[in-house]
């Protein structure tokens, strides 16, 4: 039953770890850019 209860607060820490590398890379501004990425596969790139 401990191990039970201790891989439990593993997997709240690798979560909570993964959801704060999501926030800060939000606040960082990695996912500013809307327009670019969208839209790069429409054109070809010039030679």
């Amino acid at each position: 039953m401990s191990v039970i209860i201790f891989l439990f607060v593993c997997s709240v820490l690798v979560a909570a770890g993964f959801l704060l590398a999501f926030i800060w890379s939000v606040k960082d501004g990695q996912y500013d850019d809307e327009f670019s990425s969208a839209n790069r596969v429409l054109y070809d790139d010039k030679k």
